[in-house]
């Protein structure tokens, strides 16, 4: 029992760590087009972090909890591995200021620990193609859908002076960053709470049957909620500047387009990267401008950081895992 409060702790760290890691994906661009302050950008998105349990089923977390590896081939050992791994990828990037994504880390972490404890055949492999393929499709997703909104808007406002239109924008921009922050916390807090779901089901508390108990809904999306407010700031300058220079209907743009793919993945129970998504959307407006709007140098970093995501952190499971099958 001792082990699952460790493991309960660990995975509270983790997801405190999602959010200052990830907090650059919900006001990067709020606070690159001076629309709001740091810190009044932080406060709305923990704000809108926390309270998204309330709105969104739980399919993610049994996703997480049931559809990456076997719940009845792995143990304790391995989840401890895993979230170890995914909290040491996340720092080494937010360190570098790479926005790479705290889901894949600690998908990559769970698959690595699991075929160290007990083969390939602990992987469902169904799950995992498909969050793998969703590495791709979510960026692909944000980008279409920011292009087509910023085109259309820029259509739509075509006579309308450019103060007029910042003006207006400014104020929408605070709605669509709600929402991606409300995306934010309906996505990633669930993964954490999947685990802890995971862990209670190996110690034998509760069954695959049960209901995600409301303790470990509300802690999972309060530590999402203060990593939040601490802020990722290093990532917030990649992302809000380094990749294209926003107006406030571009970041407008991106942030719809960010939060209806979140929305959608998030509904059909697909973790996704908030990171991918955003960085996908800011891509969309910036390539609407034309090509050389957008810096692909930093760009192309941002992909290899996604790119090897998984495996790294996969890498640093299996290590972790022996380590704690050593050690406990």
């Amino acid at each position: 029992m001792t082990f699952l409060y460790i493991i309960i702790a660990l995975v509270l760290i983790f997801d405190f760590i999602n959010g200052f890691h990830d907090s650059a994906n919900s006001i990067a661009t709020v606070v690159s087009t001076k629309v709001l302050s740091p810190l009044a950008a932080v406060a709305m998105a923990a704000f809108f972090n926390f309270i998204a349990f309330m709105f969104f089923p739980m399919k993610v977390a049994h996703t997480m909890g049931s559809g990456v590896v076997e719940p009845d081939i792995i143990n304790l050992n391995v989840i401890g591995a895993a979230l170890i791994a995914a909290i040491v990828w996340n720092l080494i990037t937010w360190w570098w200021g790479l926005p790479s994504s705290s889901s894949h880390t600690l998908v990559g972490g769970l698959i690595g620990a699991a075929v160290a404890s007990s083969g390939f055949s602990s992987v469902i492999s169904s799950g995992v193609i498909l969050i793998v393929m969703f590495i791709f499709i979510a960026p692909l997703m944000g980008m279409v859908f920011s292009f087509f909104l910023s085109s259309l808007i820029m259509w739509i406002f075509r006579r309308v002076p450019p103060f007029s239109v910042d003006k207006w924008f400014r104020r929408f921009q605070i709605v669509s960053a709600s929402a991606f922050s409300l995306g934010h916390g309906g996505n990633d807090a669930q993964k954490s709470m999947g685990i802890i779901w995971l862990a209670m089901i190996l110690s034998g508390l509760i069954t695959k049957e049960t209901d995600i108990p409301l303790w470990v809904k509300l802690s999972c999306q309060a530590a999402i909620a203060l990593g939040t407010m601490f802020g990722g700031w290093r990532i917030v300058k990649t992302m809000g500047q380094k990749i294209t220079k926003l107006k406030p209907f571009e970041g407008f743009c991106a942030e719809t387009a960010g939060s209806l793919t979140l929305f959608a993945a998030t509904y059909w129970g697909i973790p996704v990267s908030t990171t991918h998504t955003i960085t996908g959307a800011i891509i969309g407006v910036g390539a609407r401008k034309g090509a050389s709007a957008v810096k692909w140098g930093v760009t192309t970093k941002i992909f290899w950081a996604w790119i090897l995501t998984i495996p790294i952190s996969g890498f640093i499971g299996g290590i972790m895992y022996y380590f704690f099958n050593w050690a406990f």
